[in-house]
């Protein structure tokens, strides 16, 4: 089946036909490196990793470029702010965003260019777009016209009558129309800048992506992507400059991830309700993050709730506890070799389907969940002729979890760093609770089972669940606990 795929600027699915067989060139727009990265930068960051992900899976090679903006308004405000200089700031946030990303066991791109290393190739497409009469400079100032672009609007579907009765007239009478877009920006005193035919400057934020896009994936390229927010004016302004500087059309498939809103209300760090992912990981799994963004299809927007988090928390930890189940099965039967089973491969078939559809992660999730069932169906079977069919199944489960970035950890390891953050979160200790478990023995030793109930009731009270086994009383946390076999 042919990999289908929602392209922005048709308004409909297309078959994926790469400019070269075999072979897909992507962009995605980076981060403008001012501050840490909250889960809206986390959600396209997944959204495309995923995407990348998928086609490597699918047997092509990949050339997935990344960029990062190191110069800008934002950053030199930041610079200002913080007392450090502007491109200390950039160096810092950078730092930042790996250790985000990488925590989110997001695959680093091909490459990852940074717009102040490729000044010189913006300064060309400039150049390019003045000497066709696309472009035209003002006091130190470079502008795109607008009107010189024949289907300019016709990425974010609008016209330019619409865009110019919604614009703001007078905010820069120098234009030939208020739509037009800085290229290249004269400098202002004690700002960083570039010595360039223009005078001294920096680069405009669109003529960014259009100069490292094509650098490394030349012109046509197959994929760009980002967030919905970026397609107007920033992707409709990169194609603009781009086509219009080369003569040649600038991407195939445009794709864009929806918003994010936290209970209900589009997140914003003008209303103060961002989440920094770097506070998110203090209290989850990294992959809880990636399991709520993935369980929606990446073009609907998300409802970010405290209950939403605390379900995608649920069904992750039932995925590592069902490998862990599998895990002490492969211990008592040892060498045991893998043997292919019917439903297995059905479900697989079925994943690979759902992605195909325009990278349906929602439905291709449910096959590894369906799958997770398969083998807690057949462990509490207890036929040891179950075992070659249950190990083909968690190895099929694993390889497909590992195509959306998941299940990459091991059940002990999530569980230890589950039980700390619960524990965090109640004010307790897992001092306190072993004593209490102690004290709960010793009166059951006595016999005074109700005081032994107390103990056991105060416990649940803070999400702590007793279990009594043959080796002893254990303790899991409630919540997200599954039994054997339950869902």
């Amino acid at each position: 089946m042919a990999i289908r795929v929602f392209n922005s600027f048709s308004g409909k699915k297309e078959e994926f036909k790469p400019i070269n067989e075999g072979f897909v060139k992507m962009y995605a727009c980076g981060v403008t490196v001012y501050d840490h990265c909250h889960i809206g930068h986390a959600r396209s960051a997944i959204v495309f990793d995923v995407i990348y992900r998928y086609f490597m899976a699918r047997g092509y090679d990949v050339t997935y470029v990344r960029n990062f903006t190191d110069i800008d308004d934002k950053i030199i405000k930041k610079s200002q702010i913080e007392g450090i200089a502007w491109d200390e700031v950039g160096k810092k946030y950078i730092k930042s965003f790996y250790k985000d990303m990488d925590a989110m066991n997001i695959l680093r791109p091909t490459h990852e260019p940074r717009a102040t290393e490729h000044i010189e190739e913006m300064v060309s497409l400039v150049e390019a777009l003045v000497k066709n009469g696309h472009a035209y400079a003002v006091d130190g100032d470079v502008y795109f016209s607008v009107e010189s672009f024949r289907s300019y609007g016709n990425l974010s579907k609008r016209t330019l009558e619409e865009m110019e009765a919604g614009a703001r007239i007078g905010i820069d009478e120098r234009k030939r129309n208020p739509l037009d877009f800085a290229l290249w920006k004269s400098s202002k005193e004690g700002e960083p800048y570039w010595v360039t035919p223009f005078g001294k400057g920096r680069p405009g934020w669109h003529i960014e992506c259009s100069a490292m896009s094509t650098k490394y994936l030349g012109n046509p390229f197959d994929i760009h992507g980002g967030g919905k927010d970026l397609i107007f004016p920033h992707h409709e302004n990169e194609r603009a400059q781009s086509e219009a500087a080369t003569g040649i059309k600038f991407v195939n498939y445009w794709i864009h991830n929806g918003f994010v809103n936290i209970d209900k209300e589009k997140m914003s760090k003008s209303l103060g309700n961002f989440l920094l992912i770097r506070d998110f990981i203090k209290d989850y799994h990294p992959e809880v993050l990636r399991l709520f963004f993935l369980s929606n299809h990446y073009r609907s927007p998300v409802d970010y709730s405290d209950q939403s988090i605390e379900d995608s928390n649920t069904a992750l930890y039932r995925l590592y506890y069902t490998l862990e189940r599998v895990l002490e099965l492969e211990t008592a039967n040892q060498g045991v070799e893998p043997q292919q089973y019917k439903e297995t491969d059905e479900h697989e078939k079925l994943f690979f389907e759902a992605m195909d559809d325009d990278f349906n992660t929602a439905l291709a999730l449910s096959h590894v969940f369906e799958l997770s069932k398969l083998i807690n169906k057949l462990l509490d079977r207890k036929d040891k002729r179950n075992a070659p069919f249950i190990i083909y199944t968690k190895n099929v489960m694993i390889r497909l979890a590992n195509i959306l970035g998941m299940l990459s950890d091991d059940f002990k390891s999530f569980e230890a760093k589950e039980k700390s953050r619960h524990l965090e979160r109640m004010g307790l200790t897992a001092h306190e609770i072993e004593n209490m478990i102690q004290e709960r023995v010793a009166a059951r030793k006595n016999k005074d089972f109700k005081k032994a109930d107390e103990f056991r009731d105060t416990l649940l009270t803070k999400g702590i669940l007793l279990l009594d086994t043959p080796k002893g009383t254990e303790w899991r946390i409630k919540h997200i606990f599954t039994l054997k076999g339950e869902e």
